[in-house]
């Protein structure tokens, strides 16, 4: 039972780690970078219940539902994320496309997206003053690059003499959206596109900006944020997707608050498992000025009015739902994030789901675990042809006697475990007091612990040093 093995990167992990050090021994070059706020963002967005077809109505519900619910618990940041900006050719009486109904976009003269009527009949700056009223910040989700459709219009640049065709570029494309061109920094006119539309959105009020399909993209990920700067105001920078990191782009990524370290995640066991994966191998990346973003939290009533879609791994979305996850999987994916000091951004819609999930999200415990603001690592891993448990650990960053445990059963069956405290990352020679956060029971120190914990679940501890 005792048998340890040991954390080790692999080979390319330990040349991420080494490249990180030198470039953060020779400085910043360039452009400012953003300050690390001291604790990770809280906050909901729309993707993962609404997708692309949230409206007005819901937004204000929602609104309303996260004022009372979440802000009291510290929770700050309000986010529409992809879709705002397009509607659909809809039989009498439809709210929700179809197959074959045509999409729209709505942009303003210049090519920048603009709140669809049809879903958002008062704009989006009316909605922004109702959340500041209510001392909620209020975020919008963009796609790097410029409308295919400004392009095809040849519509101008505000401020400029140039137009779309002039900053394209047409063989710059996502591969998972159809609206945007990249855009060619080298050209004129290629700043100021990115200045207006950020300008656009701080005219409105938007407080954070979730940029898409950008992580890949240090010249445009610098444009944003220059354009950011130029505002004057304070907006928070989220970059995204996350599978394509790389650490020759770390001090453009310090330009960002917050960067996706995973493709999308969802309430499926497998985006746990990866979500470890990511955790572990990206840990070199922690507290270097921006938050390593674990994704949303797909909990509670998600996938609303969606068709199917099949993601690349080949696993179903599905229809509308309550997530699939257990609440052992619930406790060990939130206690993931909160030891991870993931930004907490609740995907589930807020009018409908059960209160068990808020429960969770707003655990008081769970949150000052996560609003520390450390990064725990791997401590130790039991691995045989029958158990596989990890064991992590989050140091408090002001108090060296303080922090957090997470013993991970990563198998889907009970497991019987017996660990010693240096194996949960203690000291022998002190006593601990200890707490287990999810079972609300203190726990005995000892020199050994045998600790039963059911399949896919996570016995999450705050220990702290008892004075004697």
């Amino acid at each position: 039972m005792n048998n340890i093995i040991n954390k080790k990167y692999s080979r390319f992990s330990v040349l991420i780690y080494l490249i990180l050090i030198l470039l953060i021994s020779t400085g910043k070059s360039g452009a400012q970078s953003s300050s690390q706020t001291s604790a990770p963002f809280l906050g909901w967005n729309s993707y993962d219940c609404y997708g692309t077809h949230i409206n007005e109505k819901l937004t204000l519900e929602n609104l309303d539902a996260f004022i009372q619910k979440l802000k009291p618990y510290g929770y700050e940041y309000f986010v529409i994320d992809a879709g705002w900006y397009r509607y659909y050719d809809l039989k009498p009486g439809e709210i929700w496309p179809t197959d074959g109904d045509k999409m729209h976009l709505t942009m303003d003269e210049f090519g920048r997206f603009t709140p669809a009527p049809v879903y958002f009949p008062d704009g989006i700056k009316a909605i922004v003053d109702y959340a500041h009223k209510h001392g909620v910040k209020f975020g919008l989700h963009l796609m790097r690059g410029i409308s295919r459709e400004a392009v095809e219009k040849n519509l101008p640049i505000r401020g400029t003499k140039y137009f779309a065709r002039d900053i394209a570029n047409v063989n710059d494309t996502c591969n998972w959206s159809n609206l945007n061109y990249g855009i060619n920094m080298d050209k004129p006119g290629a700043q100021e596109y990115y200045n207006s539309v950020v300008e656009l959105l701080a005219d409105w009020g938007v407080d954070f900006i979730k940029y898409d399909d950008i992580v890949h993209k240090p010249r445009e990920i610098n444009a944003v944020a220059d354009a950011i700067e130029k505002t004057g105001k304070k907006i928070v920078l989220s970059i995204s997707p996350g599978d394509d990191i790389n650490p020759e782009f770390y001090k453009t990524y310090q330009r960002a608050d917050m960067i996706r370290i995973s493709r999308d995640v969802w309430d499926l066991q497998e985006d746990i498992d990866i979500s470890f994966e990511r955790w572990e191998h990206i840990k070199p990346y922690a507290d270097k000025g921006f938050w390593l973003d674990m994704d949303m939290i797909p909990f509670g009533h998600i996938r609303i009015n969606y068709p199917v879609t099949i993601n690349k791994l080949k696993s179903t979305r599905g229809y509308a739902r309550m997530d699939y996850f257990s609440y052992s999987q619930k406790k060990t994916f939130i206690t993931q994030r909160a030891m991870a000091a993931s930004p907490l951004f609740m995907g589930g819609a807020l009018i409908s789901s059960p209160k068990i999930v808020f429960e969770l999200i707003t655990n008081e415990d769970m949150l000052a675990c996560n609003q520390n603001g450390v990064t725990g690592e791997l401590v130790t891993r039991v691995e045989t042809y029958a158990e596989k448990v990890d064991v992590w650990k989050t140091p408090h960053k002001t108090n060296e006697n303080e922090g957090w445990i997470g013993i991970f059963n990563r198998n889907a069956y009970m497991e019987l475990i017996k660990l010693d405290k240096q194996e949960l990352g203690l000291s022998n020679s002190v006593y601990y007091n200890l707490y287990d956060i999810w079972g609300k029971r203190i726990l005995t120190d000892s020199e050994t612990f045998i600790l039963e914990i059911p399949g896919n679940d996570v016995i999450f501890i705050h220990y702290k040093i008892k004075n004697l």
